[in-house]
């Protein structure tokens, strides 16, 4: 495959408030912060403009240390961060939404998200409630969830006032997450993956080889495609410069039918993370 990185290959993705998101973005999960500063440059440099970070990774100063040194014009930069657990509640959400600004370095970000439903402390409505306020206010472009499950989803639409605009959750070819993609596509909800790749646990599967094979790409730029192709949003995170341009070397090959559907047959429900019915 020939095809070189560039920011102009990467489509934009339209969300359901007029703004508009890059469809393939860099996830910096799991990343020290001491690392991250040059990873998000790595990325940066490489052509990526979403980054999606969270307050509980810890690295929220490493991300915005990367922006204020790339010279990159604000408006040009798609920034995520999520709200932990403990700080859910209206008052807590509030206040920990401006530690994360001010972590970050930014007057603003493009997408805050409530990072895990965590139902048994049933503080989700009034948490999103807060975010709405922030929405309103100007300082995110687009509020949204992450790990919200059907009965989340609905119960968050018939007490709040705004459609989430995106739920990032687990996907890859080992749980597809078919029910919950449809239900988002109904209510105008972006579908945004965490755990692409499944940790890697999906890379070995025969189908996944073969895919890659036939196209002269690695199995995880044959993810990264089928991601594309299904319609998610999608954000591998590596902190290796050459796995970070690979990554987003997805534009220069198209996967046949045959291709998603052998891919498709992949679905065995394999979380790599958490139940978000459980996790609280």
């Amino acid at each position: 495959m020939t095809s070189v990185p560039n920011v102009s290959n990467v489509p934009n993705v339209p969300l359901n408030n007029g703004v508009t998101m890059p469809q393939l973005g860099f996830g910096v999960f799991q990343v020290p912060d001491e690392e991250t500063t040059a990873a998000v440059t790595s990325a940066l440099e490489a052509g990526y403009r979403s980054i999606d970070t969270a307050a509980i990774y810890g690295n929220e100063r490493g991300v915005g240390k990367a922006i204020a040194a790339s010279g990159l014009a604000r408006e040009e930069l798609f920034v995520t961060t999520k709200l932990w657990n403990e700080d859910q509640g209206y008052d807590r959400t509030l206040a920990a939404f401006d530690a994360s600004l001010e972590k970050l370095g930014l007057d603003h970000v493009d997408l805050y998200l409530i990072h895990w439903p965590t139902p048994a402390r049933d503080l989700y409505v009034e948490t999103y409630k807060a975010l709405e306020k922030i929405l309103a206010d100007g300082r995110t472009r687009a509020i949204g969830v992450s790990n919200f499950q059907i009965p989340h989803l609905q119960r968050l639409m018939e007490h709040t006032g705004i459609t989430p605009a995106v739920n990032q959750v687990e996907l890859h070819p080992g749980l597809q997450q078919a029910e919950l993609r449809a239900f988002h596509a109904e209510h105008g909800i972006a579908t945004e993956a965490w755990s692409p790749l499944a940790q890697g646990a999906v890379l070995g599967d025969e189908a996944v080889v073969r895919t890659a094979e036939a196209h002269g790409v690695t199995p995880a730029q044959a993810v990264l495609r089928w991601h594309l192709q299904t319609g998610n949003v999608v954000i591998p995170k590596s902190v290796t410069p050459a796995r970070i341009r690979q990554n987003l070397d997805v534009f220069g090959f198209e996967l046949t039918d045959a291709d998603m559907a052998a891919l498709a047959g992949l679905d065995r429900g394999l979380r790599t993370g958490p139940d978000p019915d459980t996790l609280n």
